[in-house]
């Protein structure tokens, strides 16, 4: 079975992309917990931050640039930056993924992040690119 995550690193599959260098794509999630919820991915195939010692340093410089631009541009205050490893913490794609979830002073929890938000994906990747 192919990796969904390699297929939209390819083109294969369309996603919004917000930022992409020579090791790292970064897309909007198509089930965000927060308007802006963004994705941070290693082009190259790795199963999770657990199982590759040095995946999480590559694709840190891409983590930072967009968490800045996500607050830059949405006026985020702030934002959440997690990864879950293996089926139990969650995982649902195994290909390494850094999740980036913008956060506002007036909703600083993470309690509603287990339901997803309805945002117009096409409004919010314009705003960022």
């Amino acid at each position: 079975m192919e990796c969904l995550f390699c297929s939209i690193v390819a083109g294969d599959i369309p996603s919004k992309k917000v930022y992409e260098d020579d090791v790292a794509y970064a897309f909007l999630d198509i089930s965000p917990w927060q308007v802006g919820h963004t994705l941070v991915v290693p082009k190259r195939h790795s199963t999770d931050v657990l199982d590759d010692d040095e995946v999480l340093a590559e694709i840190a410089p891409a983590v930072a640039r967009v968490g800045r631009l996500l607050k830059e541009k949405l006026g985020a205050d702030a934002c959440n930056v997690m990864s879950n490893a293996g089926a139990a913490s969650g995982q649902e794609v195994f290909h390494t993924h850094v999740h980036l979830i913008p956060r506002w002073a007036d909703n600083p929890g993470i309690s509603n992040m287990r339901t997803p938000v309805e945002q117009d994906l096409d409004s919010v990747h314009s705003r960022l690119v």
